[in-house]
């Protein structure tokens, strides 16, 4: 697999950060499990229960070492989204979540958690009145 990094990004691979100082590009020539930077979501921005079960996710695959005490506490989040989510589809995915998680397959883990809050973020969204003077066409 061939990757294009920009001056100044970093990427985790296997638990190490590297930073590059200029264009590079990197030929990863065996498995290895990577996030890019624009894929690193900071703590500060796990704000709702996906996004929480996405950081907790990221989180061991940028600490290996964390895996086990981390696991117990996505299983958790997990347990608790299955519990309040009501669509079915949206309920597979979970499932399929944990069925990855069980299976050691985070980094594919981590990418539905990632369709799932996104996907959470465009219904809040469309769920949002427009503005006032459109609810006001409604009275």
């Amino acid at each position: 697999m061939k990757l294009s990094l920009r001056a100044g990004e970093k990427i985790y691979i296997n638990g190490a950060v590297f930073s590059v100082d200029r264009r590079v590009s990197l030929q990863l020539l065996n498995d290895v499990t990577f996030l890019l930077e624009s894929h690193v979501m900071q703590a500060e921005q796990a704000t709702t229960p996906l996004r929480q079960i996405y950081f907790a996710i990221q989180m061991t695959l940028m600490d290996p070492g964390a895996f086990a005490h981390a696991r117990t506490s996505i299983y958790s989040m997990l347990d608790e989204a299955l519990r309040s989510e009501t669509e079915p589809r949206r309920r597979g995915s979970l499932q399929d979540i944990c069925v990855l998680m069980e299976s050691g397959r985070s980094f594919d883990a981590l990418r539905i958690s990632r369709e799932l809050y996104r996907s959470e973020e465009v219904r809040v969204e469309s769920e949002k009145p427009k503005d006032r003077e459109s609810m006001s066409q409604c009275n």
